[in-house]
Formats: C-alpha cells, structure tokens, sequence
C-alpha cells in the first residue's frame, strides 16, 4: 500500500513509518521544510509539502494514498479536528483504512482495575478535545471507511519521550523530578511493540476498531524515576514536585504526569496476536538507550 503517514519525522510516526517500509509498504510523509522533506527521503518516506494546518494538501494526499495514519498532531483541538475531517472526507465511500492515533489520557485515572477499551472516558484538559475526534473517525465506518483508534500508552524508547525529561532533570540537577508523589501507575509501551501494533491494525483490523496498546507492566512513577537517574548517573536519586507547583510551571501537563492509570491491552493481542516483547522501560533506562 502507498500510506499517508502525518508525523513521519516525529517521535513514534517516524518508527511507524520503519516498520510499515519494513512490511513493504511505500510511505508519504507531510512535509513542513525543505529539511524535513531532506530528512524523509533519506529515510526512504516520500515528502509530500504541507502540515496539519492545510486542508487541501491534506484532501490531496489523503485521495493519493491508498491509506492514512494520523500519527501527528498539532496539539491544538480546533486544528486537528479540522484535519482529520480533511483527511475522513476525502477518503470517504472508499473503505481506505485510516487510523488515528490518540492516547489513553482520555481515560483520567482508572484505579486499581486495569482499564479496557469500554470504560469510560474522564480526559485531563491537555486532551479534553480527543474523545470527540475518536467518535467522529469512528463514525466514519457508516461512510465505508475502515476506521481505527489507537491510544499508546506512555511511549518510550530510543532515548525519548517522557521517561527522556526524567534524565535530562537527573542530568541538570542530580536528581530525577517527578510530579507528584511517586506512587502512580504510567502503563508504559515500547516504540518497537507500537510500531508493530500500527502494522498489524493496518493488514487485520476491521472497521471501527478501538485498540489500546500498552505493555503488561504497571510501575509506579517513582520506581521509574529512579531509573532515570540511574541512567543519568545521578545515583537513583529522585525528587517529588508537588503538583500545584508543577502546575505553575508545566500548566495542564502536570495533571497528565500525575496520573495514576492501568490499561489491558488485551484485546489488541487477541485480535491481531500483537505480542509486546521489547525490554521495560526501568531496563531500557538502566541499560539500553537512556545511558550517558
């Protein structure tokens, strides 16, 4: 298939597209630079000029492509909304899958029960906006598209994402800081397993599929802060950062950091046999890709 991936150069969407080129899949990516165009053809991703704020190019490739992957994101409610109606429309009556990634902070704290795809929605502020745009690329299976939803876990790996500004606060201050009071749970997932995930929702998932992908560990904040530092060669020391202090500082992206979640994937590994295998996140920070 030719895909229409958005954030091709970003954390996970330039992983997703290793693994679909991988698959032998042929990638276009949105390109917002001359250098974000150079960076995609070295990686084999065709670049196709425009971002997220630009609904013809994105009706354009979208009609192009064979299939779309919404991995990017403006983090702007208004605009994404916008894009993604782009995108559904001009894939509509075609039964095209498109996918679009959101993120499991839509489900606010869960408790002790892991939470599965029915339960219910509390989203923090940062993505108050997301449940709606789930429900409209849902919907869109009455339109013959083959819709999915995808919410990744925390992701890690590759010496990135948040477990990365852990590390860099243990590196700075020689400690690693985190929100709260250390007990929470951030169900966690590895870029690799993710990417897979992407792969096999592409080929096996059926219209209007909603899939969590998270790893079976359920670790608590501090536990991995701890790991942070360890990589950082701080020592594990680890501080905590009262909440409404973060607040002032990080705004509603504290009260994302301060959650205390568990998620089941399981149905995303009986349905497509999606099978998480890559190191933990404490392992990854204390002896893969964090270390100095």
């Amino acid at each position: 298939m030719n895909i229409l991936l958005t954030g091709a150069t970003g954390y996970i969407g330039s992983v997703v597209a290793e693994a679909l080129i991988a698959a032998g899949h042929s990638v276009t990516g949105l390109a917002r630079s001359d250098a974000a165009a150079g960076q995609m053809s070295l990686k084999g991703i065709t670049p196709l000029r425009g971002d997220l704020t630009s609904p013809a190019t994105l009706t354009e490739g979208a009609k192009a492509a064979d299939s779309v992957i919404h991995a990017g994101t403006t983090n702007d409610g208004r605009l994404d909304r916008e894009a993604v109606r782009a995108m559904l429309d001009a894939v509509g009556g075609t039964g095209k899958p498109f996918m679009y990634t959101s993120g499991i902070w839509v489900l606010g704290n869960t408790g002790d029960t892991p939470a599965d795809e029915s339960a219910p929605l509390h989203p923090i502020a940062l993505v108050a906006w997301r449940p709606a745009v789930e429900a409209m690329v849902l919907e869109a299976t009455k339109q013959n598209v083959r819709a999915i939803v995808i919410r990744p876990a925390i992701v890690y790996g590759r010496g990135g994402g948040i477990p990365a500004e852990l590390v860099k606060s243990a590196r700075e201050t020689g400690s690693a800081r985190y929100v709260g009071d250390g007990r929470n749970r951030w169900p966690m997932v590895h870029l690799h397993d993710l990417a897979d995930l992407f792969a096999r929702a592409l080929d096996h998932a059926g219209p209007g599929t909603l899939l969590h992908a998270a790893d079976d560990s359920a670790l608590r904040v501090g536990e991995i802060a701890e790991a942070a530092s360890d990589a950082a060669a701080a020592g594990g020391r680890t501080s905590s950062w009262p909440l409404e202090e973060a607040r002032k500082s990080l705004g509603a992206y504290a009260d994302a950091l301060a959650l205390d979640q568990r998620v089941s994937a399981e149905k995303a590994k009986t349905m497509l046999g999606w099978n998480p295998h890559e190191k933990s996140v404490v392992e990854d920070l204390r002896h893969g890709s964090y270390l100095l």
